[in-house]
């Protein structure tokens, strides 16, 4: 077997336990009965590989705070390849990279990752903030369910979710519980009043691609009590397209996928050793280990160090910002 192979059916063991957060396990009842739909549900998950156009459409909507006011649409896009870089059958991992073009250059970002786990028998909730614990799922709450766990750029934890796929209208649909949420990039750098999502997520198939659709509550403490500040619908759209040259992507990923399973690894060992993970954010940067994960691929993109040596110093990282956290 593979090298990259063995690393992900060790972590696949692993990430079989791992996603969403304590609300996220409470499904709604309108998926609660679906029947098994075990195949069908795996045929949605894959078919959001591929190579797409990416719109990014986030708008602040109603305001539950008479002194403030929403923020203008948050709207961006590019280019965007989703990699299958596991399938076990009960777990599928979808790896995204994001293609930038710059000065006739074409560059690479290592984007957010998606890891699908059916019938999973515990999760990994956002509890508080920097702050993620796992919880068990009840038989009774995970029969014919997914859990969908939604990783960072260096593939620390972000979100998760439990859900069904619903076929009812024609249309391939999956719906999360309420999944509490750190917040995004986009809004740590304002410095808001808010500082979580509680979100609803649908991931939905179209003939032109795939949606995934968010229903946030922008929430707060205020004066002492949790309160909702704002509404924010956030929709993004991939839509196929084969125009784009994304062998830059490919090329990245060849180069530094062994890195990356090594990374997983020790994410997911130091999330098993802490029954969760403790681990510092900065507004501008994400959590803290980000620069220097995705600094360490990059050198190993240009050649500049060796996947080994990258690697040990990775483990490094998160050995000692998890721990440190503790």
């Amino acid at each position: 077997m593979p090298k990259d192979s063995r690393m992900m059916s060790r972590r696949g063991a692993v990430a079989v336990s791992l996603i969403a957060t304590t609300l996220a396990i409470a499904l709604p009842a309108s998926v609660a009965a679906q029947p098994s739909t075990y195949q069908q549900d795996r045929r949605s998950i894959l078919a959001m590989a591929g190579d797409y156009k990416v719109r990014f459409d986030f708008r602040e909507t109603t305001p539950f705070r008479a002194d403030y006011t929403p923020l203008e649409p948050k709207l961006s896009g590019g280019h965007e390849v989703v990699r299958v870089i596991a399938d076990t059958g009960r777990f599928i991992s979808l790896q995204h990279l994001l293609l930038v073009t710059h000065d006739s250059k074409t560059h690479v970002i290592k984007h957010w990752r998606q890891d699908w786990t059916y019938e999973p028998t515990q999760v990994l909730t956002y509890a508080s903030r920097n702050r993620w614990t796992l919880t068990p799922v009840s038989p009774t709450q995970r029969r014919g369910a997914w859990s969908q766990t939604v990783w960072q750029t260096d593939d620390s934890p972000r979100y998760g979710g439990v859900g069904r796929w619903s076929y009812d209208t024609g249309a391939a649909v999956w719906t999360s519980g309420v999944t509490m949420r750190p917040l995004a990039r986009r809004d740590a750098i304002r410095n808001p009043p808010y500082d979580r999502y509680s979100a609803i997520n649908r991931h939905a198939i179209t003939p032109a691609g795939w949606v995934h659709a968010q229903d946030n509550a922008k929430l707060g403490v205020i004066s002492g009590t949790l309160s909702t500040v704002v509404h924010e619908d956030g929709t993004n759209t991939y839509s196929k397209f084969d125009a784009y040259d994304v062998a830059a992507a490919d090329s990245y990923w060849a180069k530094t996928k062994d890195y990356w399973a090594a990374v997983r690894v020790a994410w997911d060992a130091a999330i098993v050793r802490g029954r969760g993970v403790t681990i510092e954010a900065e507004a501008q940067n994400g959590v803290v280990t980000g620069p220097a994960l995705m600094g360490l691929a990059d050198r190993i993109n240009d050649g500049e160090i060796s996947t080994e040596a990258g690697i040990v110093e990775a483990r490094a990282i998160i050995d000692t910002q998890t721990r440190r956290s503790h």
